[in-house]
């Protein structure tokens, strides 16, 4: 394991495997590094990967108020420690992250983004427009679970009663460990998941070359999410993984990401 400081001095913990071009992965909510550690192991054939635990999880620390530029300045500092440009890859809500931080200006040199979860039109429920308040008062409280639950019914749409399976899972703990930056998550999110048309201003600064994938057996949502950013960015191409879901397998991400990086 490696560290780095941030601009603000929070530690940021990170795992470097592989050898090449450097790429920082990006994760989404709930994942910490070791969940992403099946992804960074087979892009280390051909990438030095940079594979950290985002502030708040893992080995990382956290330095409050939270504000979305604080984790833009954690990729940043990631981005130096690699030599001063990396390529980048963010999965969900941690995509977007990627997103704001190639429009600050971060020296992104390609991005690739799976399913941002965007819900621009009707074809699901929207996001309750107060969800950052709602967790941030049930965080306060003391009430972890109920706040993952939250996240995980009104924001991902997941049943009610697989949640509560969940909930009675030894494994469960884990998912109270990490709830407090489901904050973080659902502020990078606020405003993008309402229905509406996505904020074109918010990214009119990206020119990085960015890949945007998404599953072709996902819900409608998700898929028109994907393309309503394609359409937004000026340099964007898009990817569709036929039978593929949110859950994505690495064995089915190596080979696009190789593919785009190294073009």
């Amino acid at each position: 394991m490696g560290t780095t400081f941030s601009k603000d001095e929070t530690k940021i913990a990170y795992d470097k495997t592989g050898q090449g071009s450097a790429l920082i992965i990006v994760a989404g909510a709930f994942q910490d590094r070791m969940a992403m550690a099946a992804y960074a192991e087979p892009l280390s054939k051909h990438f030095t990967v940079y594979n950290y635990d985002r502030r708040g999880r893992g080995e990382s620390g956290d330095t409050p108020p939270y504000a979305v530029a604080r984790e833009i300045e954690d990729i940043d500092a990631l981005i130096q420690e690699a030599g001063g440009s990396a390529f980048v890859f963010g999965g969900s809500s941690g995509g977007v992250l990627t997103l704001d931080a190639a429009a600050h200006g971060s020296n992104i040199t390609k991005l690739a983004i799976y399913e941002p979860p965007f819900v621009v039109d009707d074809s699901r429920d929207p996001v309750p427009e107060n969800m950052v308040d709602q967790l941030k008062d049930m965080i306060a409280s003391g009430r972890r679970g109920d706040a993952a639950e939250t996240f995980m019914t009104k924001g991902s749409l997941m049943p009610a009663d697989m949640v509560a399976g969940m909930r009675a899972q030894p494994s469960w703990p884990s998912v109270e460990a990490v709830a407090p930056t489901l904050v973080y998550d659902a502020t990078i999110m606020n405003g993008t998941m309402q229905g509406n048309a996505l904020p074109a201003e918010r990214w009119a600064a990206v020119t990085t070359p960015t890949l945007v994938i998404y599953g072709g057996a996902g819900p409608v949502w998700s898929r028109n999410a994907a393309e309503a950013l394609i359409e937004l960015l000026p340099h964007a191409e898009r990817r569709a993984l036929e039978g593929q879901f949110h859950d994505l397998t690495p064995d089915v991400l190596t080979p696009v990401l190789e593919k785009f990086f190294l073009d």
